[in-house]
């Protein structure tokens, strides 16, 4: 009974945990008012990432290709959609974090 209890339990929650990662395009970064305003293409979509730039990991990305990681919901430090970015060279799963930032639809 224990192993059928643990099993169910493993199987609820490691999609809790699952990566959801894609390729983006960083155009360009400013600064206004002390946030980090970040546009950014992915699969020809135009989004913009935003943070404090008090906060910690809120840094402006050279243009450049990332990884782009969407984080569960109420996860991170903003009341948005968070994300991570990640060095193209990094494994997002296992790799240093470049920044954390709220992520907005245009």
């Amino acid at each position: 009974m224990k192993k059928v209890l643990f099993v169910t339990i493993l199987l609820v929650t490691v999609p809790l945990f699952a990566v959801d990662k894609s390729s983006i395009t960083v155009k360009h970064s400013s600064t206004n008012n002390g946030v980090i305003l970040v546009n950014i293409s992915e699969e020809g979509k135009t989004l913009e990432l935003q943070c404090t730039e008090s906060a910690p990991n809120c840094k402006a990305p050279q243009p450049g290709t990332y990884w782009m990681v969407r984080l569960p919901k109420n996860w991170g430090l903003y009341d948005c959609a968070n994300v991570d970015l990640y060095a193209q060279n990094q494994d997002p799963e296992q790799g240093e974090k470049f920044g954390e930032y709220c992520l907005n639809e245009k």
